[in-house]
């Protein structure tokens, strides 16, 4: 790792390395309760340096945090595990398989450049050393840091990552500060693989956003930066994408309690538009069926930055004269081509300003794990499925991503697999591009058993859209989802919604009520205006 720190180069990468630096005449970004600190990490003699890894500033910020590490060690930045409290299954990115990358496991010399601390690149690990954190990559300002793989890889990949500016440690140690949406956005803007690829409503565009394309991080608007919302309590975030809130019933809840969550309703309410109207005091109405974001996100994938929605793994391994190669087949919004083609990785189709798909959601996702057998002969395999209906009081009608792909899988037992993609090998695919051996790796390492037959399987993904809120200017206006053709709400079930579905006796009873109040208010206004005066009073 040191040796690639020092490395040297002129170029800015195009993965999200490194941070840019921050703008010091720009505005605060607004990081919620931990405002105004009360210390200048530059004057600290502790922190002036040299520093020779990244473990030895660790070293000198546990000096004077020195719980901060215990704390660290338990959230998911560091374990990449979560079991589900109520369905009881072992999540994480430590050992889910995804229908992007397909698998972290066995590639953490790649993945866990994400991973918050230095030097994970197989089982041997240590989870227990806190002098392994990485703290620069969440609170560091200098836009010199970045990250780069814990092991070589092949060379046909590790060339990527050549030619990187040295870092100076001791700088990015004195410029540490509260977390900004360039520190979060480094992986979780980059997610899948790339610029947006997996999330659909976090992309670079959110470093500096205008407020049209999200109010609360808007530059011109509110300007949050993530913890805002994704409070923190001892390195605790509020909010995850293993288990939603979909309907909150509390609100704001009593002045200075709430931490935990990062729901819309914790900072709006449980009634959040103002009662002046007969619209309003409806839209209200709306928030026990349906959440915030299936209005207020009327399209994800803006800001000029596309979403992958189409990934086929089943074209990957093609090579010219021996050698892999990509192409660029996509011009996005802000003008960036994109990648249509790896031959690490196959075909992708994008999308930009993507109209979500909205579907009933309790905020549980049940996830087709590594130990999940399926029916191959299924139209497709849901890698997290969700579950909710209009008869459970905790789902809501949210909008979501749905990402379609091809993906590798054991035809001989019907399950997902490991696959072997970095390392210097020769099994890893990404070099060598025979898959067999690259699956025959990724499940030997882990004792899972492999059939030795492998197949490509249609996998759907599903992820909830909760960012990149528009104004309210921009919202859904109600014909968006009141009406008998393109409704918003067309494939929602479990509800007889007006404009949108039709029933003749209903119609014809819904009618007559309206007609009759209306008849009812014009006689009465007629005898009142045309009653003699006195008998008015």
């Amino acid at each position: 790792m040191l040796a690639a720190f020092l490395s040297v180069p002129q170029v800015q990468a195009r993965d999200g390395w490194p941070t840019p630096p921050i703008n010091p005449d720009r505005r605060a970004q607004l990081s919620g309760p931990l405002q105004g600190g009360t210390a200048d990490h530059a004057k600290f003699p502790e922190l002036q340096g040299p520093f020779a890894t990244g473990s030895d500033v660790t070293k000198a910020c546990l000096g004077c945090h020195t719980e901060t590490g215990k704390h660290f060690m338990k959230n998911i930045h560091w374990t990449w595990s979560y079991v589900n409290p109520d369905t009881g299954q072992q999540l994480g990115k430590r050992y889910l398989v995804n229908n992007f990358c397909t698998n972290s496991r066995g590639n953490e010399g790649m993945c866990a450049q994400c991973h918050a601390g230095y030097g994970w690149k197989d089982e041997s690990f240590d989870f227990s050393d806190e002098t392994k954190i990485d703290c620069l990559v969440c609170h560091e300002t200098t836009g010199n840091y970045y990250k780069t793989p814990n092991s070589p890889g092949n060379a046909a990949c590790s060339v990527m990552f050549a030619d990187r500016p040295p870092i100076d440690l001791a700088a990015s140690a004195k410029s540490v500060d509260l977390p900004q949406r360039e520190n979060c956005g480094t992986c979780h803007f980059y997610g899948g693989g790339g610029d947006n690829v997996k999330h659909g409503d976090l992309s670079s565009a959110l470093k500096e956003p205008p407020r049209t394309l999200d109010v609360h991080m808007g530059v011109d608007g509110l300007n949050f930066a993530c913890t805002a919302c994704h409070v923190t309590n001892r390195h605790i975030w509020a909010g995850s994408r293993y288990h939603v809130i979909s309907k909150d019933t509390e609100g704001t809840g009593q002045p200075g309690m709430r931490p935990d969550v990062a729901t819309c309703e914790s900072c709006h309410g449980l009634a959040p538009h103002p009662v002046n109207s007969l619209a309003n005091f409806k839209l209200n109405d709306h928030i026990q069926s349906v959440a915030c974001q299936a209005c207020h996100i009327p399209e994800f994938a803006r800001g000029g930055v596309a979403t992958i929605v189409n990934w086929d793994w089943r074209t990957s391994g093609k090579t010219r004269d021996g050698e892999g190669y990509h192409e660029e087949g996509y011009i996005q919004g802000n003008g960036e081509h994109r990648y249509t083609y790896k031959s690490i990785k196959g075909d992708f189709t994008y999308d930009e300003n993507v109209i979500p798909e909205y579907a009933w959601f309790d905020g549980q996702m049940r996830y087709t794990t590594i130990d999940t057998e399926f029916d191959p002969n299924a139209e497709f395999i849901e890698i997290n499925g969700f579950s909710g209906s209009r008869e459970d009081r905790e789902s809501r009608i949210w909008p979501f991503k749905r990402m379609h792909t091809w993906q590798p899988y054991d035809k001989g037992r019907g399950t997902l697999v490991y696959t072997n993609l970095w390392g210097e090998d020769e099994t890893a695919y990404w070099g060598n591009y025979d898959m067999n051996a690259a699956i025959a790796k990724g499940m030997a390492d882990f004792g899972l058993d492999y059939s030795g037959d492998f197949g490509f399987i249609e996998t759907l993904s599903w992820w909830p859209i909760t960012h990149m809120v528009a104004p309210k200017e921009s919202a859904l206006a109600c014909r968006d989802c009141h009406q008998p053709k393109n409704s918003r709400m067309a494939s929602v079930e479990g509800i007889y919604l007006p404009g949108r579905d039709h029933n003749h006796w209903l119609d014809i009873i819904g009618t007559l009520l309206v007609g009759g109040t209306l008849a009812g208010i014009i006689i009465h206004s007629l005898v009142r205006i045309f009653s003699p005066k006195g008998e008015q009073e």
